[in-house]
């Protein structure tokens, strides 16, 4: 696996979200997402995303038990600022000085480290300016408690002024082949301001992994069954699309998951996705598309396969949209 650079951060191209390990996408074993945490540090994935929300705290455990013999060989990021996601998708944040000062603690007792390497803010608090919040995150790097500092789903405005109080390494947000909003206005600043971008749900939450039948028929208590991209006719849309990028993959020899990541890879040589898993199977074949070369061709139809405005459906609720962007 190859490395990137995200500002001054070196990190594997491709890095492992964890959040599945503990919520969201139906039942998990701790001792199968330990052994894929473990699987993904011996390829050279090292690049391990948490939370402190995930779980309410069990997930940044998990990882915790996961690194605690081969902290030196890891990159571990993980985000604060949720308090918790209500019913309809309403989130609550709390960007306050004493609330970062807190959740740090919290969050190193956790995952059983002194440091954490890439600390982000989870979403912006509306009430607390974000020179404040960035303040305060800038005192943990002076503490040594974290080393680098970023943002998750801000506005291009938020992070011109994030980065004038401190240097933010990376900005974490959706972006994929089918949600490309990021691109518009946010992604040509971070490039112009030298910060990374780590792409979350970098496969269209499911939509490109080619198990369309699974995305067909997914369980009453699945999460994206609230998502507007996942009801009705937009789910019918959506799966079209997918048939499309599964096309595409054939002909090229590769997976569909291949392909939507080899082609978020090449957007920007500073772009690292973080496609997350709980099966070492799933974690293998992500690997796999750093090793994709696609050419401007195969970029282009891939890129014309999918075209911008073609999904249907927003990819959160309006209470969730509510709470990115700021």
């Amino acid at each position: 696996m190859h490395k990137r650079m995200l500002g001054g951060l070196e990190v594997s191209a491709l890095g492992l979200g964890c959040m599945g390990m503990s919520e969201v996408y139906g039942p998990a074993d701790d001792t199968e997402s330990i052994g894929v945490i473990h699987r993904a540090i011996e390829i050279g994935v090292s690049f391990l995303d948490t939370a402190d929300v995930y779980g309410q705290g069990h997930n940044e455990e998990l990882v915790g038990r996961a690194i605690a013999d081969r902290r030196d060989q890891v990159v571990l990021a993980t985000k604060f600022g949720i308090r918790r996601v209500v019913f309809g998708g309403v989130v609550e944040v709390d960007g306050s000085p004493e609330y970062v000062r807190a959740a740090i603690d919290r969050s190193l007792a956790r995952l059983g480290v002194d440091t954490i390497d890439l600390y982000y803010l989870h979403r912006r608090d509306p009430a607390v300016p974000i020179e404040d919040t960035v303040g305060a995150m800038a005192e943990l790097v002076a503490a040594g408690k974290v080393r680098h500092l970023g943002l998750s789903e801000v506005s291009a405005d938020t992070l011109r002024k994030a980065h004038a109080v401190h240097p933010i390494t990376a900005l974490q947000s959706e972006f994929s082949l089918f949600n490309r909003d990021l691109a518009g206005s946010v992604l040509p600043v971070a490039q112009e301001l030298g910060i990374g971008v780590v792409p979350y749900s970098p496969v269209g939450r499911g939509l490109l992994t080619g198990d369309l039948d699974t995305m067909r028929n997914l369980p009453d208590d699945d999460f994206r069954r609230g998502l507007p991209q996942f009801q009705g006719e937009n789910l019918s849309r959506n799966i079209a699309l997918a048939e499309r990028v599964h096309g595409l993959a054939k002909t090229l020899g590769v997976t569909p998951v291949q392909v939507a990541l080899a082609w978020l890879l090449a957007q920007d040589e500073h772009i690292v996705p973080i496609p997350g898993t709980k099966r070492v199977r799933y974690l293998e074949e992500n690997a796999g598309a750093a090793a994709v070369t696609l050419t401007a061709d195969q970029l282009a139809e891939i890129t014309s396969a999918v075209p911008t405005g073609a999904v249907s459906g927003d990819r959160y609720t309006p209470e969730g949209l509510a709470a990115v962007n700021r």
